[in-house]
């Protein structure tokens, strides 16, 4: 069985609702996750955004939300989870908007793509005082197991 990574808010490839962007609420969707492989210690979150500014010439990748330390035995996240409402030993990293939690899409122009990935860890990660995604990356390396991944887009006045 492999790692999958869903949402009931969107389907893959589809849009997301403008109410999880910054033209609606801006509040994070559900995801739900399954498929650990055995020996998974700790799970990593992060969504984020490589067609910023413009898709039609990016010029970086915009990080949108970074969990790390997430338990593995949790099924997955509710709709507009908060700081206080995340599984018991979950952490938050810093985004793009130099602050925890999720931030969700407002593309200045065209269709973006958002990239929910979800990587299963075979260890939980040391405090890494809000990290931003890169120092993440760089504490995980070496160490992930699986990853899945969730892509959803949004443009801005284009709710399908």
């Amino acid at each position: 069985m492999s790692m999958t990574l869903t949402s009931p808010a969107f389907d893959a490839d589809a849009s997301i609702p403008p109410l999880h962007t910054c033209d609606g609420s801006d509040i994070s969707p559900a995801l739900a996750w399954s498929g650990m492989p055995a020996g998974t210690k700790s799970l990593v979150l992060v969504v984020d955004d490589p067609d910023a500014p413009d898709p039609a010439a990016p010029q970086r990748t915009w990080v949108h939300w970074v969990l790390y330390n997430i338990p593995p035995d949790a099924p997955g996240l509710p709709q507009g989870v908060t700081a206080h409402a995340l599984p018991a030993g979950t952490h938050e990293g810093t985004n793009d908007w130099k602050r925890t939690g999720y931030g969700g899409p407002c593309p200045p122009i065209g269709r973006h793509r958002y990239f929910h990935k979800l990587y299963a860890l075979d260890t939980v990660l040391p405090d890494l005082h809000k990290p931003a995604k890169a120092q993440l990356e760089q504490a995980m390396h070496g160490h992930v197991l699986a990853q899945a991944e969730l892509i959803g887009t949004y443009q801005r006045g284009q709710h399908k």
